[in-house]
């Protein structure tokens, strides 16, 4: 059992109105943890100690890039010390296999590391201006935005969470942190390092609750100067509502129905590895997953029966069993969502290959697990083919010619990811091109790198994480202008 406080002006606090919240383990319905479940007064109150810690005593915007990059790197040493921990309680709270959880802690620390690097090197440009005014030298610096607010889900609760935290951090803000209600213990551990650590009060601070309590006043508060959030589309244009009041800046990784197409020279073994991979890791809880197979329809039928074979394979359980392939969904009413989805697929006449149902076997009964499900002979129509379910289910749709490809990827309101298979190089770099998506893979499914830009076209959303795209979000760019010989212009006549 863990508990967790809010953190706020450098200190532990329970929420202000004393309300907690019971954290639940998904794979058996298990209480965990307790924390501060705050509201709107508990946010207000980190807000002005993040406003406070900026543009007044200011301490950590006016340490120098390298002090800073040096505390940014004790962050991730501190993580990797703890990635054991971390990685048990996010598997414990989220419910993904505890390799998975492993790998996201070992991205983190990786991506505390990437931005201690980035934020040394230079960040600014020199123009060569004209002489109208006399001689002039002209400039641009990059810095801080002010107060960051910052919203989190609750599939990968740690490694998106330090997505947004170690650039904000290493470009010199304050933050205000909301993780995801459900799935917060992880990102406790986090803010323990930063405390221990000694990170100025007001510079990071931490209030659990809801969304419609404390993300709301996080997106629609005058004091807070950017805003970004990961999660539905839907919340994200209330969040963009909500931030018009100030006119702050948004940056919005949302939802996905992202393609998979695979032509008839694919590898196979490598493809069908591959869509496992797209749809079924962290039980297919992942906005950018492979939901969508549009594949070549001469190979169709071979390539379903792989697939259909290997998935059925695929061990359910407990994250925590090192044998485990897929772990439960993270919540009971997620799980009663995907089933609806599963149910309005067969109700609307695709043709069910394998899954399809919730696993209530032995140890697994009071879990909220599904198994893995692919639905054959899907149409452009149905609801499984057009809205995203944020489950372990995918569709198959097939197609004779490249261009039908293209067409049948593009045709979704989303655009934040997509991949080709073909041994075609040419053919492959066609196809990526025309794809309307923000992150596109050839010959695989899902890779993610601190270094590489991370967001949408469309509907998926607004602006990048990570690499230099991810720190840009929380800068500002300042104009310079100095003139080389001081003095009089004489620009309007004595008289």
């Amino acid at each position: 059992m863990k508990t967790s406080l809010n953190y706020i002006n450098g200190k532990w606090v329970p929420a202000l109105s004393g309300a907690t919240r019971k954290i639940i383990n998904p794979a058996n319905g298990e209480v965990i943890g307790i924390t501060a479940d705050g509201n709107e007064e508990d946010a207000k109150l980190a807000i002005a100690a993040a406003k406070e810690a900026f543009y007044g005593k200011g301490q950590w915007r006016r340490t120098c890039a390298q002090t800073r990059a040096n505390t940014i790197l004790k962050i991730a040493n501190a993580i990797e010390e703890r990635c054991d921990e971390i990685a048990r309680i996010e598997t414990m709270n989220n419910g993904k296999p505890l390799r998975e959880a492993a790998g996201d802690v070992a991205d983190a620390a990786n991506c505390f590391r990437y931005y201690a690097g980035l934020i040394t090197k230079p960040n600014g440009e020199v123009y060569d201006v004209n002489d109208a005014f006399g001689p002039m030298h002209a400039f641009t610096v990059r810095e801080p935005i002010g107060v960051c607010a910052q919203i989190t889900p609750w599939n990968f609760p740690f490694l998106i969470s330090v997505w947004k935290l170690a650039p904000a951090l290493a470009a010199g803000n304050s933050i205000v942190f909301k993780p995801a209600s459900i799935t917060p213990l992880s990102i406790g551990i986090l803010f323990e390092i930063f405390d221990r650590l000694g990170l100025p009060p007001g510079t990071v601070n931490l209030v659990m609750g809801s969304g419609s309590k404390v993300g709301n006043e996080l997106a629609g508060s005058p004091e807070v100067d950017v805003v970004t959030f990961t999660g539905s589309t839907e919340v994200g244009q209330t969040i963009a509502n909500a931030a018009v009041g100030n006119l702050k800046r948004i940056g919005l990784e949302l939802g996905g129905k992202s393609p998979n197409i695979i032509f008839a020279d694919a590898d196979i073994e490598g493809a069908v590895e591959w869509a496992m991979i797209g749809i079924f890791f962290n039980q297919g809880e992942v906005c950018s997953g492979g939901s969508r197979i549009i594949i070549e329809e001469s190979i169709k039928d071979k390539f379903v029966a792989r697939f259909a074979e290997r998935t059925k394979r695929m061990t359910i359980g407990n994250g925590m069993d090192p044998d485990v392939d897929m772990g439960p969904l993270v919540s009971e009413e997620h799980l009663n969502t995907v089933l609806s989805y599963i149910q309005k697929g067969i109700a609307e006449g695709a043709t069910l290959v394998c899954g399809g149902k919730r696993v209530t076997d032995g140890k697994l009964a009071k879990g909220y697990f599904v198994q893995p499900t692919i639905f054959d002979n899907c149409t452009a129509d149905m609801t499984i083919v057009k809205e995203e379910i944020f489950g372990p289910v995918v569709t198959i749709q097939t197609f004779r010619a490249e261009t039908e490809a293209i067409q049948m990827a593009n045709d979704t309101i989303y655009g934040l990811a997509g991949a080709v298979f073909t041994t075609d190089g040419a053919r492959a770099i066609r196809v990526v091109r025309e794809l309307r998506a923000g992150i596109t893979w050839i010959n695989c499914y899902n890779p993610t790198f601190n270094e590489a830009p991370w967001g949408g076209f469309k509907m998926s959303g607004i602006g990048r994480e990570l690499g230099t795209y991810g720190l840009e979000e929380y800068t500002e760019v300042k104009q310079v202008n100095i003139n080389l010989k001081p003095g009089k212009l004489g620009w309007y006549a004595e008289r």
